[in-house]
């Protein structure tokens, strides 16, 4: 497993410290996206600044991508496609007002292949609302 981090952070020309290979991997576990803080408490002994600096040097590099959501950002792995010119999360982002996640809703996405002329980098698509989960639990 450590390996397959440290091969995947060198494609995207980042060196895997051991920090980076710590973040990614807690990362790749995770179904939501993370805020800084939420990321630093998994991290007990770990420097905030660090782990923000590695999340900086991932967003940069096409590894994740962010979520602003009002005054929070949130953090997802990139898919593979992602590099440090675009990223291609053309996909929903969807915040569930009752368990207070962020999600990627991959099926509710933009077609990558629009023809335009210009070039799109990056487009952010936002909702908030009741996830599938919560809304079980309502019933």
């Amino acid at each position: 497993m450590k390996k397959d981090i440290e091969n995947k952070l060198i494609d995207k020309n980042t060196k895997p410290t051991s920090m980076r290979i710590l973040v990614y991997d807690f990362l790749s576990s995770q179904e939501a996206a993370l805020s800084l803080s939420e990321i630093e408490n998994y991290f007990d002994n770990a420097d905030r600044t660090t782990i923000y600096r590695t999340l900086k040097t991932f967003e940069e590099k096409g590894i994740v991508h962010s979520i602003q959501e009002n005054t929070t950002t949130k953090y997802k792995l990139c898919h593979d496609g992602c590099d440090e010119t675009t990223h291609k999360d053309w996909h929903l982002h969807f915040y569930c007002k009752i368990c207070k996640q962020t999600t990627c809703k991959e099926d509710i996405s933009i077609p990558e292949n629009i023809q335009t002329s210009f070039r799109i980098d990056e487009i952010r698509l936002f909702a908030k609302g009741i996830c599938e989960n919560c809304l079980e639990s309502l019933q």
